[in-house]
């Protein structure tokens, strides 16, 4: 990950309170993350998001009209969900996160570059979408996707 790629750690923290209070109606995601600098590499490179805010803890990812959040482990100290998902295999296993808009052959391309894992490469499906199956580095399942033309 390139410096160019996220603002400068710590900068900016965003008010807890002000953002949780300004994120927009639907669906959210927080993923649990062993491997900050990993993550962002992941989430920068493959997903193309923007990282508004980050640190060794927290970050915020930005892509597509979409905002979730990756909180490191030792945030959720005292959360249950932190010891089932240490052990887990996969920490990811059944759940797709899909972001609509994102080219899929790119997207597999930069994974792959990245030494990242592709579970299945790009490929038009029959309900009218091109995606890929890409897996992070924490085991979570990314699904790129783009309408396939009609035609």
């Amino acid at each position: 990950m390139s410096n160019n790629d996220l603002p400068p750690e710590g900068e900016d923290r965003p008010n807890a309170a002000a953002f949780g209070r300004a994120l927009a109606r639907g669906l959210g995601i927080n993923l649990l993350v062993a491997d900050m600098a990993a993550s962002l590499t992941f989430h920068t490179r493959v997903l193309r998001a923007k990282i508004s805010y980050w640190d060794q803890e927290f970050a915020i990812a930005e892509a597509l009209g979409s905002v979730w959040m990756l909180h490191h482990d030792r945030t959720y100290r005292d959360h249950p969900l932190v010891g089932i998902a240490r052990g887990a295999d996969g920490r990811g296993a059944g759940a797709e996160l899909r972001l609509y808009g994102l080219d899929p052959d790119q997207a597999e391309a930069d994974a792959e570059a990245g030494g990242g894992v592709v579970l299945a490469g790009a490929a038009n499906k029959p309900h009218g979408l091109r995606e890929a199956y890409i897996l992070d580095p924490e085991g979570y399942l990314w699904v790129p996707s783009v309408p396939i033309p009609e035609g």
